[in-house]
């Protein structure tokens, strides 16, 4: 299951953090798994490479986090709450396989 957690201080989106595989299917096949990291990894480059906010990025096998400084956090809201929208959508869709939380700081 992908355990997605993203961090809220003052109704500000700080950062997120993915682990784990959504196991809908096998690995190079499983739609959820890409659905998910494909997006969170078009909203990390969107912040880092498109609106040059500095990130704290970090990627390995089945994990992604990011965290902002709260005091780039404003710049980032559209792009991460977009990602959230989209993440709440994919687990009420492929509730077996994701997990969204929302963590308040």
């Amino acid at each position: 299951m992908i355990q997605a957690v993203f961090t809220v201080q003052n109704n500000i989106v700080t950062g997120f953090t993915l682990s784990g595989h959504a196991d809908f299917s096998e690995q190079g096949s499983d739609i959820v798994c890409a659905a998910v990291s494909s997006a969170a990894y078009m909203a990390a480059n969107t912040l880092t490479d498109v609106q040059e906010i500095p990130c704290d990025v970090t990627v390995d096998d089945g994990f992604l986090q990011l965290k902002l400084s709260n005091e780039n956090a404003d710049k980032a809201q559209v792009v991460l709450n977009g990602l959230l929208l989209h993440l709440d959508a994919l687990s009420k869709q492929y509730a077996e396989y994701i997990d969204l939380k929302i963590s308040e700081v």
